[in-house]
């Protein structure tokens, strides 16, 4: 299995048209169950010029680059820093979690201080960003019968609720089932399951028992964020809109 922290990105970031300012590896790799041939799904930001902003063409604020790594599939995708910090802003869970990745392949000064910032984003309406991926997950899953939405369904749900009771963004699947005492004991099992194969189906679940568990995290999740400690509104946004100003003027 490729070792995403292994990564030499340094012909791609050289080959970008603008500064990366970080690369962290998310998907299957960061929530804990990648398998053989999963892709390696690379996000970031990058850092366009002042002038790009201010004519009369359409900045490019999101970029896209796949490539072949020893027959393993690299996708890397990353946006303006304007528009990930308004992402950050809009309750995003999912860029929130590529920031704060632990498997980070490239960083810089500006990404720390981005790192810094974060938790100044961190609401209690952040469950309804989880709760609708849950859902288009598990809408997936009854269409495909396969393990990986299941697993993607549950983990949204375990990530909203340990967000609301902990304040802390945690995406890592086997962590969350030891950190929710309400985690269904069998995800463990099905874990292992996912990172034999990547696209196996659901073998040997019980479709009434995962339904009853799934509908149960929900009622958690709205319990959870109920009774968070985490505010209504956040707090960072003059101390980001300042980042991104300086950010912009340094280059």
């Amino acid at each position: 299995m490729l070792n995403a922290l292994s990564l030499d990105l340094t012909p791609i970031v050289a080959d970008q048209p603008d500064p990366l300012l970080f690369a962290t590896v998310s998907g299957a790799h960061l929530y804990g169950f990648p398998s053989r041939d999963s892709d390696v799904d690379l996000r970031g930001a990058h850092l366009l010029p002042a002038a790009a902003l201010l004519g009369l063409r359409d900045p490019q604020e999101t970029r896209s680059r796949m490539w072949d790594h020893d027959g393993t599939e690299m996708d890397l995708v990353t946006h303006d820093l304007r528009k990930f910090v308004r992402l950050m802003l809009n309750r995003n869970g999912y860029v929130l979690e590529q920031l704060l990745s632990p498997l980070v392949v490239h960083t810089t000064p500006a990404h720390q201080e981005l790192v810094a910032l974060a938790p100044g984003v961190l609401t209690s309406h952040h469950a309804h960003h989880y709760r609708g991926f849950a859902n288009t997950q598990w809408r997936l899953f009854g269409k495909t019968a396969e393990l990986k939405p299941l697993l993607y369904a549950f983990r949204a749900l375990l990530t909203g609720i340990h967000l609301m009771r902990a304040g802390e963004v945690q995406a890592h699947l086997p962590s969350l089932v030891d950190a929710v005492p309400e985690a269904p004991g069998y995800l463990a099992g099905l874990i292992e399951a996912k990172v034999a194969a990547e696209h196996g189906p659901a073998a040997g679940v019980d479709a009434a028992r995962v339904r009853q568990d799934f509908e149960a995290l929900h009622g958690v999740l709205d319990a959870a964020q109920g009774g968070s400690a985490l505010p209504e509104y956040g707090s960072a946004y003059d101390a980001l809109d300042d980042f991104v100003v300086r950010s912009r003027a340094a280059g």
